[in-house]
C-alpha cells in the first residue's frame, strides 16, 4: 500500500531570480548558454521550482538510420538531445517561412 504526501509550494518574491530576456535568434541563445550556467544566480537556500511545458501534439517523423545517427551526433556535440535539436530546426524553418 502506497501513501502519497501532499506538498504545498509557495511563491516567494523576495530575492528571486531575475528572468532572462527573450532571445531574438537561436544563435543568440546558443551564445548565451555557452557563456552562462543555469545555476549562476542560485544562492544557497534559494528555492528553485521547475515547470515542464505541456506539449499538446506529437509528430512522428521517419528517417533513415544513418540520418538519425548523424542527428544524435550533432545534438550530442551541442549538449542537447536529438529530439530537441530536430524541434529547434523545425521551428527555425517555420519561423523563416513566415517572415518571407
Amino acid at each position: 500500500m502506497s501513501m502519497t504526501k501532499s506538498i504545498k509550494v509557495k511563491n516567494i518574491k523576495n530575492g528571486g531570480i531575475k528572468p532572462i530576456s527573450p532571445f531574438k535568434t537561436l544563435e543568440e541563445e546558443a551564445n548565451f548558454w555557452d557563456t552562462h550556467s543555469a545555476v549562476d544566480q542560485i544562492n544557497k537556500g534559494t528555492l528553485v521550482g521547475f515547470h515542464q511545458a505541456n506539449k499538446t501534439k506529437t509528430l512522428t517523423i521517419r528517417v533513415q538510420p544513418e540520418d538519425l545517427q548523424s542527428l544524435r551526433e550533432l545534438a550530442f556535440k551541442q549538449g542537447i538531445g536529438p529530439t530537441t535539436l530536430a524541434r529547434m530546426w523545425l521551428l527555425e524553418k517555420l519561423h523563416e517561412s513566415k517572415t518571407k
